[in-house]
């Protein structure tokens, strides 16, 4: 495999503690800061074991990986570049990750498509991305969301999305030009 990574980033806690992760070096992929993800992951504390939780815009797998690395049951990737899709194969290969599975797709065209239904959602697409209202509603809308289903967002300052009425912020904090809120989808 030829070596086009810029940077690591590591998995903070769980089964693969202290394992890097290489980025792909692609234009618009922004890994998750360490500092973003491990405020991420104490809103969550122990609540990840057993979900089943789908990495939306997947880019680096810094966020997949480290729900899987923390006892989440199944973790679904979905990137719509060849090139970072294999490298996320290969990385779950690597880390003997049966519970991933990652699939070549754009965002809506996967939604539109997927069966499954999951309890935590990790929403951080590209920053010059406009598809976040419509992957928001879309996501309401499929029916793939769980009752009580955890939204991630992770976007620029400037972006303010219009998020869906069922959707609560838990919690919601800035670093840098990065907003990020946890949200949880409240049953109607």
């Amino acid at each position: 495999m030829a070596k086009s990574y810029r940077n690591q980033v590591s998995i903070i806690a769980g089964q693969w503690r202290g394992s890097k992760i290489s980025v792909v070096d692609f234009e618009d992929l922004r890994p998750t800061s360490g500092r973003i993800k491990e405020t991420l992951f104490n809103w969550l504390q122990f609540e990840i074991r057993g979900l089943t939780c789908l990495d939306l815009f997947a880019g680096s797998g810094a966020l997949g990986f480290e729900a899987a690395s923390r006892g989440a049951e199944k973790v679904i990737m979905v990137e719509r570049q060849p090139k970072i899709c294999r490298h996320l194969e290969l990385t779950a290969q690597r880390l003997e990750a049966k519970q991933i599975n990652v699939f070549c797709n754009s965002a809506l065209d996967f939604l539109g498509s997927d069966q499954l239904v999951y309890d935590l959602v990790f929403l951080d697409p590209p920053f010059r991305s406009d598809l976040l209202d419509e992957v928001c509603q879309t996501l309401e809308e499929s029916g793939i969301l769980a009752e009580n289903a955890k939204i991630y967002l992770e976007t620029a300052k400037s972006n303010h999305p219009h998020l869906p009425t069922t959707w609560t912020i838990l919690h919601s904090k800035s670093a840098g030009d990065v907003n990020y809120k946890l949200l949880q989808r409240c049953h109607m």
